[in-house]
Formats: C-alpha cells, structure tokens, sequence
C-alpha cells in the first residue's frame, strides 16, 4: 500500500477531516492533500513523525525504506536532492520491471544503490562552490 493510500484509510478510519489532520500536524490543509492525492511525501522526518502519532501507528508504518531515501535525501541536500533520488527510483524501478529478480535481490540492489548515492553526493561536496555549501564542519 502506498503512502496516501495509507494516511487516507487511517483518516478514514478515524473519521477525520483533512482539516483536522493539517492542523495536528502543522501543515496547510493543501498539503495534507497533496500527500493523499497527489501521492506527494512530506518533506521532513518530523512530518512523519506527527503523522505516526496522530493515527497512533509506527513510525515504520508509514515509512517505506524508498520514501525514507527520498526523505533523508531532501533533509541533506535540498529539492534538488529530492529531485534526483526520485529520479534515481524512477529509473531503478525500470530496470526490475522484467520481473525476474526475487524481492529480496531487488531490495538489496535499491539499498546498494541508496548508498552509492549517498557516497557520491559526499564525495562530490569537494567541487560545490563555497558559498553553496552547507557549513557542516567538513570539507
């Protein structure tokens, strides 16, 4: 089940206003929406967090390990960050369209490739100009 299929059902299930949800969470009432209908995620962990505590489910629930790459993704790097690790899971789940490799072989290969993406974008700070860095106390 996907994400907004997830927090619609629990709203549902709860009989719960989108309204009443936003404003527990501390978001507009259009990006409420958004998250069910338009299948966007939000943006920090903390949203989620809110979220799980709200309908009084686990954290992990309502997190898939690809929108916890998405997520971590943006906290570290931004929209555009965002951006490519949609992008990334886009293609990723091109590749395995076929079919023809198990669950757990997929799995493993979309972490291996979570990490790969991580690495890059560290290793890749050192070509950011400086005053496009995020002052970390690394170089």
């Amino acid at each position: 089940m996907k994400f907004a299929e997830k927090i619609k059902k629990l709203r549902t299930d709860q009989n719960r206003t989108q309204q009443e949800c936003a404003e527990a969470i501390g978001v507009s009432r259009r990006t409420y929406i958004s998250y069910e209908a338009d299948g966007r995620f939000p943006r920090s962990r903390e949203i989620y967090v809110r979220l799980a505590q709200l309908f009084n489910v686990k954290l992990d629930y309502l997190l898939t390990e690809d929108e916890e790459f998405v997520t971590e993704a943006s906290e570290q790097y931004g929209s555009r960050g965002r951006r490519q690790a949609e992008a990334l899971l886009n293609e990723m789940s091109g590749l395995f369209a076929g079919g023809e490799l198990t669950d757990s072989d997929r799995d493993a290969i979309m972490i291996a490739m979570q990490k790969i993406y991580f690495e890059c974008k560290q290793e890749n700070k050192k070509y950011t100009p400086k005053k496009y860095r995020k002052d970390d106390g690394r170089q």
